[in-house]
Order: C-alpha cells, then sequence, then structure tokens
C-alpha cells in the first residue's frame, strides 16, 4: 500500500491530468521561435556573449558568490552595478535580487504591514500574488486597468496604501494606464508600485521601461531574463527603502547572491540597450505587421496589445493545446496558456515576436492561423 503522502501527490497529479492542465518539461529544436521572451535577441546575440566573456576574463572573478550579499556574496562590482542601472532607470538606488519572482515576492512580503492595504491589478503576475499573500497587510483587487474601480478601493481603504500593477501585462501584452494610476497615487498618497519586466529593454528612448521621473513611482522592478538576455532582476526605488529591503527582505537576506559571471551578463546587455534602437523598432513593425494580417479574420479573438506579447484567445485547455499542436507542426513555436494560469475561458495561444523574427517568419505564422 502507497504512503498516505504518496497517495496525496498521486491524486493531485491525477486531478491535473484529467482537468488538461498537466505541465510537463518541453524539449524543441527546429522550430521558429515565437515563445520565449527574447524579445531583442540578446540571449543568443554572438557579440554580445563575446563581451561577456571579455569581462569576465578582466575581472578574474570566482566562479560562485559563496554567500548572501550580507555575508561574503557581496563585491564592488556589484554595487557599481546597482549604481549604474539606476542611474539608466533615473532611480536613485538599486538592489539587485536573484529574479524576477524573488523581487516582487521580496518587495511585497516585507513593506506592507498589518493594518495597510495593497490594491491590485486582478492581471499582476502570480509572484506578486505570492508576495501580497505572504504580507500581513489586507489586500483587494480592482478590475484590469479599471481606473474608476482603482479610485474607489483608494477611498474605501485605510493605513497605508500600495497599489501595484505591471506596466505591460504578461499574458495579454497590453499597457496600464501609468500616468493616470500614478496620479490617483498621488491624490490618495498611496506607493505605487510597477513590474516593469516586459517593458525593460523594449519601451523607451534608450529601453529603459514606461515609468518616467515624474510618475511617482514608490519602486519599480525590471528583470534581467527577457529582453536583456541574462537572469536576475533589481528593485529601483529610494536609498531608504533600499536599506529597508536589506534589514527586512527575507529572500534578499537569506539567498545567496548572484555569481559575477550573471552580473557581467547584465552589464554588457544594460551597455547595449542604447544603442539597440533599430531592435526595437523591428518589434515595432513585426507587432504591427502581425496583427494586420490577424484581424483579417474576424472570428479569431485577438487580444488587443501594441506590444511583442500576442494572444489569440482559444477556449478550453484541451482546445488550445490542440490548437498549438497544428502550429508546431508547421514549423512555429508558440505554446498553450492554459487555465489556472489565465481564467477558465480565456485559454490563449501567447505568441512573443522578436528583433530577430523576419516579416516572412511573421508573415507565414499569421497564414497558419488565419488556416486553422
Amino acid at each position: 500500500m502507497n504512503h498516505p503522502i504518496q497517495q496525496y501527490i498521486s491524486t493531485k497529479l491525477a486531478q491535473r491530468k484529467s482537468e488538461n492542465n498537466f505541465r510537463s518539461l518541453k524539449l524543441t529544436t527546429g522550430l521558429v521561435d515565437f515563445y520565449s521572451n527574447d524579445y531583442l535577441g540578446f540571449a543568443r546575440d554572438e557579440k554580445l556573449k563575446e563581451k561577456v566573456l571579455e569581462e569576465i576574463n578582466i575581472n578574474h572573478a570566482w566562479l560562485g558568490s559563496t554567500g548572501s550579499r550580507l555575508l561574503s556574496g557581496n563585491s564592488a562590482y556589484a554595487q557599481e552595478l546597482e549604481a549604474s542601472i539606476a542611474a539608466f532607470h533615473q532611480a536613485e538606488a538599486a538592489l539587485i535580487f536573484n529574479s524576477g519572482f524573488d523581487a516582487n515576492y521580496g518587495l511585497l512580503s516585507a513593506l506592507p504591514y498589518k493594518g495597510d492595504t495593497i490594491i491590485y491589478d486582478e492581471l499582476v503576475h502570480a509572484s506578486i500574488h505570492d508576495g501580497i499573500r505572504n504580507s500581513k497587510a489586507q489586500s483587494v483587487s480592482f478590475a484590469h486597468n479599471n481606473l474608476a474601480e482603482l479610485e474607489e478601493k483608494l477611498k474605501a481603504s485605510s493605513g497605508l496604501k500600495y497599489v501595484v500593477v505591471e506596466s505591460i501585462y504578461s499574458m495579454d501584452g497590453d499597457f496600464a494606464p501609468l500616468k493616470e494610476i500614478a496620479a490617483l497615487c498621488t491624490k490618495y498618497q498611496a506607493g505605487l508600485i510597477v513590474d516593469e519586466a516586459h517593458a525593460t529593454g523594449v519601451i523607451g528612448e534608450k529601453g529603459q521601461g514606461r515609468v518616467t521621473a515624474d510618475m511617482q513611482a514608490l519602486a519599480k522592478v525590471h528583470t534581467f531574463s527577457k529582453a536583456l538576455g541574462a537572469h536576475g532582476a533589481v528593485v529601483l526605488c529610494s536609498t531608504e527603502l533600499k536599506e529597508f529591503l536589506i534589514n527586512y527582505c527575507r529572500p534578499f537576506i537569506y539567498s545567496t547572491a548572484l555569481p559575477f559571471h550573471t552580473l557581467a551578463a547584465v552589464k554588457c546587455g544594460y551597455d547595449l540597450l542604447p544603442n539597440s534602437n533599430e531592435r526595437r523598432a523591428q518589434l515595432t513593425r513585426l507587432t504591427a505587421l502581425f496583427r494586420e494580417q490577424i484581424q483579417a479574420k474576424e472570428n479569431i479573438e485577438l487580444i488587443t496589445s501594441n506590444s511583442p506579447i500576442q494572444s489569440i484567445v482559444v477556449s478550453g485547455n484541451q482546445n488550445v493545446k490542440e490548437f498549438a499542436s497544428k502550429i508546431q507542426a508547421k514549423g512555429f513555436d508558440v505554446r498553450p496558456i492554459l487555465y489556472p494560469t489565465v481564467a477558465k475561458g480565456k485559454e490563449r495561444i501567447r505568441i512573443c515576436l522578436h528583433s530577430f523574427n523576419t516579416e516572412e517568419e511573421v508573415t507565414k505564422l499569421a497564414q497558419v492561423i488565419n488556416s486553422l
């Protein structure tokens, strides 16, 4: 007879399979990439790789960081990189985290406290949900991008108030009305926290994201694992909030710091961002081309988005998996997004466009989708 814990595990896995939302790791080769977050192609850029290797050879650093930043894992290189990133994004200070998940989770679990209120867009990332859940504050969501409902929740909230949004939403690809949200936060003395993960490198004259210096954001989170092609994340904030996180944020305090070679990749990626205007322009062209091709078919529900994230709703876990398989069979790697990652009935094919994709590839992908 199976151990009761093993029985529980087996039952939960069987439940996932019966609901058609069982997850498994998958390897694909030889297909055109329309699924990764490598928007600018930095992760596969040979010249950037050469710069990273040169940076590593020059500094002769250890392979591992050997401990947390508060013990043996800190370095002058890390601190100089934080200062450089803060200056690039026009922020007072920056604190590097091991991932975007760690940054969102750590910030939101450490800062809001008992008696405070967190008001968040209903479509924010799972890392934000988990950070909120682990905080001692009360929380309430507002309908996606609904300014009137956000203001109602701000009026009704108590204690210190925090508003949490994404600048570009990871599943829909649409933009938050940041200026209006920032104005409401100023009006009601709320702290605005913005996850810039999918805007980093893609939006702005130099790829600095959507939050501008005049928006009065309490904190913004940028990740290195998408357009920068590296790994890790950073919280941009005031010097005092940085010191607060160093003292109270458990994922930062108790995690081994990122190794030097990762920091070197981040530095070299940021060095390349200001000179990547043509890549960003190519993304804009391909986004417009894809939407133009798909919108010709009225029976396809294409979510409104002007970002490289383009999602087509195919309701039902089984249906969307079959739809993705048919596209993959034509040579294009796209991935189905299943319930419960998205709301039931809003399962979708999430297509990511990249500066290295060609107009011919985008046109052919659209033709395949239109034919299904």
